[in-house]
């Protein structure tokens, strides 16, 4: 549940209306299981395919783009087309692969540092809406952390009942169809920064949790299914779908069952039960409309709270990059914009630089040191 505020605040803050946004929810869900049961079943493995919540995190910083709401359609069209090159294309999938952990796991970080801002900005500005909603969460995070931020859900409802909201709009299922439209700004700095943080945050990693198993799938059918799902819900809203990480472990490990070889039923499982999920989609963006303004977004802090840690654990580790991953994690966070372009790829762009020069000035003594004396 934590997980529809987070794609509804990323679709909402990319200027989707409350149908828009509905549809785009109901899309990743039902794209999540189709593309989790076909996988599983074609591979028998366990491959459990999510919404890039990254992704969303990303949506929620950049704000709306250059032509509105058709320009982000066309910016996860162009996310979705080039998730299946890397599908087509082993150098491209390496290249993207290549990016030094701590690089991208800083400009993820910047991504969501700007989201996790949110909690701290409600509480200052809504007091009495926010804090419950808070205390809820950190009251549950000490003693029951799987239920921290359903908890915050909980809060929240109750904070809507006492200020007497009502829910509005088409409360089922809901499909609404845009055409994209490609604008430059929105395709190098929305959909290029989409599918670098999805590939590098969720499709690297979820694969590298399926290794941990002992599962090694080719990951060529898993980016060209997931590419071309993103590409075919676009229309609807569907902002990226992805190899699933955190929940990757859920699905491959023993608590899926001892058989190994039949783990592959969990994943199964899992893609019918979003898809049952992703039917309320009406009422979650009902619920969101109806909630006083922030808390939604607050919530969507909360619940990635977890995300920033593990991102700011390996962005700021003892490596060699940590200067070059500060860099890109400060750049990214700015929210600046230069030429049309949102921080997050400029961010990276610094950080790869910093990295480069780095590197050029430790060569020449580094070659020295090898070099036979006469």
């Amino acid at each position: 549940m934590g997980a529809f505020a987070v794609v509804l605040a990323g679709l909402r803050a990319v200027g989707a209306s409350d149908a828009q946004a509905a549809s785009g929810l109901l899309a990743v869900s039902v794209a999540m299981g189709v593309a989790s049961i076909g996988l599983s079943v074609r591979t028998r493995m366990p491959i459990l395919v999510a919404w890039s919540t990254p992704g969303a995190a990303l949506l929620i910083s950049m704000g709306a783009q250059d032509g509105g709401w058709p320009a982000a359609i066309g910016a996860f069209l162009v996310c979705g087309v080039l998730l299946a090159l890397a599908g087509l294309s082993r150098p491209l999938a390496r290249l993207i692969a290549a990016i030094p952990s701590p690089i991208a796991s800083a400009m993820l970080a910047g991504v969501l540092l700007t989201v996790c801002l949110a909690p701290a900005r409600a509480a200052a500005d809504s007091p009495a809406q926010a804090l419950p909603v808070i205390a809820a969460w950190l009251l549950l995070w000490r003693f029951a952390p799987r239920w921290a931020v359903p908890g915050a859900l909980v809060a929240l409802a109750g904070v809507m009942i006492v200020e007497g909201a009502s829910l509005e709009g088409r409360l089922g299922p809901t499909v609404d169809v845009t055409a994209p439209v490609f604008e430059l700004s929105a395709i190098v700095g929305l959909a290029l920064p989409l599918f670098l943080v999805t590939m590098a945050s969720q499709n690297v990693t979820g694969m590298a949790v399926l290794q941990s198993f002992g599962y090694r799938p080719d990951l060529r059918p898993i980016l060209l299914t997931t590419g071309a799902g993103t590409a075919l819900i676009s229309p609807m809203g569907g902002h990226a779908i992805n190899l699933a990480a955190i929940t990757q472990a859920l699905a491959s490990g023993p608590d899926a069952g001892p058989d190994r070889s039949r783990r592959w039923i969990a994943a199964v499982t899992a893609g019918a039960a979003v898809i049952v999920l992703g039917l309320g989609s009406g009422l979650a963006t009902s619920v969101a409309s109806a909630a006083p303004p922030g808390l939604i977004e607050a919530v969507a802090g909360l619940a990635l709270l977890g995300a920033l840690t593990a991102s700011l654990a390996v962005a700021l580790a003892d490596t060699p990059d940590r200067d070059a991953a500060v860099i890109t994690l400060v750049v990214a966070a700015s929210g600046i914009t230069i030429a049309g372009i949102s921080a997050p790829f400029w961010g990276l762009i610094a950080g790869l630089g910093v990295r480069g020069l780095r590197r050029w000035r430790a060569d020449p003594p580094e070659r020295q040191a090898h070099e036979p004396t006469v």
